[in-house]
């Protein structure tokens, strides 16, 4: 005979809104349930590790059974179990004043993270009438019955299973009969149970061996149990204990089709807090594109979300991996997080062990680290600019690689150039290069007059030079292509012109008729060594760097034009003697023309029908 009564409830409507809740994420309701039967078992080895349980633990595997003609999806454990009063306490009254408060709060707030609390009432998300058959440890108390159809009524009666343990059988209703299906079951296995501390068995799966050698060999299917977790994962065990094979492969379990990472940090800590968890270093191949959703958040092996954004700070959503910590509230909304003393401790933690595993690969092997630069330069950059504490621990593994190969930290590169590269201004002058190909008469220029050339082509360099500058104060940034070699690192001395006033101001004349407007940039003749080119172009670097700047945030530049200045070498053959031999004005601005493209040639500015025609003019010269 079964009791019936009534859930002591004063929110008549909350089955529905528990049924509504959230309603892209019902999914959650099996990661709720399995977590359930994780907890009663658990309990139980608990007991039987202190002597409180005299029985045998046996096979303590979790089953999820599905039944898609009977329209059930039973979890089963082999746990605690439940007494009569156990069942009206936890059921009837803990669990559900749980789910009301939790809801009451949090209905509104579509921002909480993982939705922890909802517990064994987030059942009725996907079902109209919920079974528990459950028998409790104690010998003396038999098997008991709970069923309640989404509503605040219950029938309570005796139950039929055999042996100690709870049976949750979930009939699922008509709108949610996506989950009897076994595929949608087994995704939500994957995604939520895949590190669990308890085997979970999912029906059977079939696999094919290989038995036998040559010519006998043949294949044979083999039906096994499916278990669809892993319960001890990697991160959960003691790093001495562990190989780089066990990393990179566990690896490839997160990231099945990803390559291998660069190099791996293991989190364990404690106190003052609990935290473990494995970060990988993947290769960035110079981009900044975050690739979001790739650190999974667990509590005691339990998924919870992929979105870490308010537990890591930004810059460190560059790696990938898990971070596993029960001590991070998560059944409370964003904002709360952000705010948690204990959620600060651990991005603080967190970003210390990023920086000391880069020290420490520096200090080790700084040929290996070196060899990695082009990826692990675009997070240590981004971590600098983004955290100050990073920065300051940055200067013990942040290097500078110049056009020559060669690595230097920060400080030790300034030191470096300071002696050569310092203006009349007492400021220190880096020159750089973005583009290697593009800029190499520049760099050589430079190179020649006896300057040294950083490489700066990261996605973030731009940033990352104007952080320096902000940072090391008396430090200048400058392309090589910014202005003339001789100007680059401005000095008191000058070189003198072979020209006179008089023949200056007629070149002045002939390159500006012959090239007119050049759009936000000017013509202006310097005395250079006769050896450096005819023409050179050059680009204002507070302009170009503002415009790469505005360029890489996505905004809108309309027609801002790529400005950039003509310098005529007045020293040059080609100028003082050739161009002013000339006896025909058309003469003169034409080879003025064809000097500046030459130039622009030089820049890859040509393209189409300008270069197509500067071919044709200097087949014509050569003729």
């Amino acid at each position: 005979m079964m009791e019936t009564g009534q859930i002591s409830v004063q929110t008549e409507n909350i089955f529905p809104i528990i049924k509504k809740f959230l309603y892209s994420d019902q999914e959650i309701f099996l990661r709720e349930l399995i977590s359930n039967a994780i907890d009663a078992t658990t309990k139980i080895k608990t007991l039987s590790s202190r002597g409180e349980y005299k029985g045998e633990l046996g096979d303590l595997t979790i089953d999820i059974i599905l039944d898609k003609e009977a329209k059930t999806l039973t979890i089963r454990d082999k746990g605690l179990g439940m007494s009569e009063a156990e069942v009206k306490k936890y059921l009837n009254q803990v669990a559900f004043s749980s789910a009301e408060s939790f809801l009451k709060k949090y209905k509104d707030d579509a921002s909480i993270i993982g939705h922890f609390g909802l517990g064994f009432y987030s059942a009725f998300m996907v079902a109209d009438k919920v079974e528990v058959d459950t028998r409790s440890y104690k010998s003396s108390v038999g098997p008991i019955k709970w069923v309640c159809t989404g509503n605040p009524e219950y029938e309570l009666g005796k139950g039929t299973r055999k042996e100690r343990g709870t049976d949750v059988i979930l009939h699922i209703s008509d709108d949610s009969v996506e989950f009897l299906e076994q595929n949608r079951i087994q995704q939500l296995l994957d995604k939520y149970s895949k590190f669990l501390p308890i085997p979970i068995r999912f029906g059977k799966k079939t696999t094919t061996k290989w038995e036998g050698e040559g010519e006998d060999r043949k294949s044979i299917e083999i039906e096994e149990d499916n278990i669809v977790n892993n319960p001890e994962p990697l991160w959960k065990k003691k790093p001495n204990k562990l190989k780089e094979e066990d990393y990179k492969a566990f690896y490839k379990e997160l990231y099945p089709l990803s390559t291998d990472p660069l190099f791996w940090i293991h989190l364990n800590i404690d106190y003052p807090f609990n935290l473990t968890g494995v970060l990988y270093f993947p290769k960035l191949n110079n981009s900044l594109e975050i690739q979001k959703n790739k650190i999974q958040l667990y509590s005691n092996q339990v998924y919870v979300t992929d979105d870490v954004k308010e537990i890591v700070p930004e810059f460190l959503l560059l790696l990938h991996g898990v971070i596993d910590s029960p001590d991070i509230p998560l059944n409370v909304s964003r904002s709360y997080l952000q705010s948690d003393s204990n959620v600060r401790k651990i991005t603080s933690y967190i970003t210390k062990k990023v920086a000391e595993k880069l020290k420490q690969l520096y200090k080790k092997d700084k040929e290996g680290y070196e060899s990695k630069w082009d990826d692990v330069g675009t997070f240590v950059k981004y971590g600098m600019i983004a955290d100050q504490k990073f920065d300051e621990r940055a200067k013990d593994f942040c290097i500078l690689k110049n056009t020559k190969g060669e690595f230097m930290l920060i400080d030790e590169y300034v030191e470096k150039v300071k002696a050569n590269q310092t203006d009349k201004y007492d400021k220190t002058v880096v020159l750089y290069a973005n583009n290697e190909k593009d800029q190499h008469s520049y760099i050589e220029s430079a190179v020649n007059y006896g300057y040294d050339v950083l490489l700066m082509n990261n996605v973030i360099d731009n940033h990352f030079m104007q952080h320096l500058e902000q940072k090391l104060q008396n430090v200048t940034f400058v392309r090589v292509d910014s202005d003339t070699v001789d100007k680059l690192v401005q000095k008191e001395e000058e070189r003198e012109s072979v020209l006179s006033e008089n023949e200056l101001e007629k070149v002045t004349n002939i390159f500006t008729d012959s090239l007119g407007d050049l759009k936000g940039g000017h013509i202006e003749l310097r005395p250079l060594s006769p050896d450096d080119h005819p023409v050179l172009i050059t680009r204002p670097e507070f302009m170009r760097r503002m415009k790469e700047m505005q360029m890489m945030q996505g905004m809108n530049l309309g027609d801002m034009p790529d400005a950039h200045n003509v310098i005529v070498n007045s020293n040059h053959e080609l100028v003082a003697k050739k161009i002013l031999g000339m006896k025909s004005k058309e003469k003169k601005e034409r080879f003025a023309k064809y000097l500046y493209n030459l130039a622009r040639l030089n820049q890859n500015m040509l393209k189409g029908e300008e270069l197509n025609a500067f071919i044709k003019t200097s087949i014509e010269f050569l003729k």
